[in-house]
């Protein structure tokens, strides 16, 4: 889920850009999970504030009208949350995604002070793992000098996310909301390409931590299954992007994805396999702290939090 256009001054103001100005700072607050010597905490990058037609616009306004009604969204308006998984196990301290930076959105770019709260500094980072390239996930990558910011880390993505925003075409057939998307994914990924390993679906990409394709919401997504014997979380990046209609009608189109009945077939087999096998997730814009469980109802699905 990521901003197409820079908000209007009345969303700005409806939304994070408010808070902001009232001095309503994001919260750092963090879950802790474990799975034997596995340690993995969500910390907050901040929110975003989407105009609600972004995800809502493919969606059918008479049946989507109760949705909003029940979980008291705005049709306007939305302000997800931007949660960022650090895993730290052995001598290894990977993050998973890196956040929007400074540049992308007003109320988000938190993440230095979230992960400085858990006493963790940039150059503490051995890995980063990209989901996918969306602005929120990738543009925190350099620092102020445009240089990347985790000096020390080696990085990875999925081979057909790399792929697709490599491509100088990208840019062109991505569409005018997205071009920036394309040019910034670009020249972010420029300039770690020699520091860059690429994974496919399956693959194991380090001791515990598999790829799992979830193509969709961009053409090369990818959630990340962590595991510890018969435990496992699921980082799901975006391929499950809210609480609310992604939950009760994944089969519903999405204007927040690339492709968008692809990324719908997604959900529906993920949601099943997720309910089925209770296995725990962290939702990129879950709310809450992002952590919680996926349970089948009669109609479809719903998010159930987990106090950690």
């Amino acid at each position: 889920m990521d901003l197409p256009v820079k908000p209007s001054r009345r969303a700005f103001l409806a939304g994070g850009g408010a808070a902001a100005l009232l001095g309503l700072h994001p919260k750092f607050a963090h879950a802790e999970l474990t799975l034997g010597d596995i340690r993995m905490d969500v910390v907050s990058d901040g929110s975003l504030t989407l105009p609600g037609g972004f995800i809502f616009d493919p969606m059918p306004k008479d049946k989507l009208a109760p949705i909003l009604n029940k979980f008291s969204l705005s049709a306007d308006v939305l302000e997800p949350p931007c949660n960022v998984t650090l895993m730290r196990h052995g001598d290894r301290t990977v993050l998973f995604d890196v956040g929007s930076g400074p540049d992308f959105a007003p109320n988000s770019g938190v993440l230095l002070k979230s992960l400085d709260a858990l006493g963790v500094a940039p150059e503490d980072v051995t890995d980063v793992v990209f989901t996918h390239a969306h602005p929120d996930h990738l543009w925190g990558l350099l620092d102020d000098f445009d240089d990347p910011l985790f000096t020390q880390a080696s990085y990875q993505i999925g081979k057909a996310e790399w792929d697709y925003w490599m491509d100088p075409n990208t840019v062109d057939s991505i569409g005018d909301a997205r071009a920036s998307f394309a040019v910034g994914a670009k020249r972010r990924l420029e300039m770690i390409e020699d520091n860059i390993t690429f994974f496919n679906d399956g693959e194991e990409i380090m001791p515990g931590v598999a790829a799992r394709a979830t193509f969709g919401h961009t053409p090369g997504h990818m959630a990340i299954e962590v595991r510890n014997g018969t435990e496992a979380v699921m980082i799901l990046g975006d391929c499950i992007g809210n609480h609310h209609v992604a939950f009760e009608k994944p089969e519903w189109n999405s204007g927040s994805d690339q492709d968008q009945e692809g990324a719908a077939q997604t959900r529906l087999r993920l949601m099943d396999q997720l309910a089925a096998e209770k296995t725990r997730i962290i939702g990129y814009h879950l709310p809450g702290n992002g952590t919680g469980y996926v349970d089948k109802t009669a109609s479809g699905y719903v998010f159930v939090p987990e106090d950690t």
